[in-house]
């Protein structure tokens, strides 16, 4: 359904090594890399991920009520990406576990970029 999702960073310097440690345990490479933005994705296939410096030039900002949903294939990815996101930085917006309040099998953790952005890391499968 969607194409890319992108979000905006104040210190492009700062967010990539964030990125690409918080993205690794998902699967996701950093594909494009130039002065205004990176863009990340599966390996061999395209960025859809984007991480940019607004285009207006202006502070980048949180959008209240936005959540950046990156889907994992096990709830050990999910436990190894906010591991590997709090290591870089993040701050905790909620644990690793499970949420049966969304569905029986949503397994989900939480935390904040270094921008403040809101990033979910999700695995919808049974153990």
């Amino acid at each position: 359904m969607f194409s890319h999702v992108t979000i905006g960073s104040n210190d492009l310097t700062k967010a990539k090594p964030f990125y690409d440690t918080l993205l690794k345990p998902l699967g996701l490479v950093r594909h494009l890399e130039f002065p205004t933005g990176l863009g990340y994705g599966r390996a061999g296939g395209r960025p859809q991920f984007w991480v940019v410096s607004p285009l207006d030039q202006k502070a980048a900002t949180v959008g209240n009520g936005i959540t950046i949903g990156l889907e994992a294939e096990t709830r050990d990815a999910v436990d190894a990406a906010h591991k590997a996101g709090m290591a870089a930085g993040a701050k905790d917006e909620g644990a690793p576990g499970l949420r049966p309040h969304y569905h029986p099998d949503y397994y989900g953790a939480y935390l904040r970029d270094l921008d403040g952005n809101k990033i979910c890391v999700v695995c919808h499968r049974k153990p």
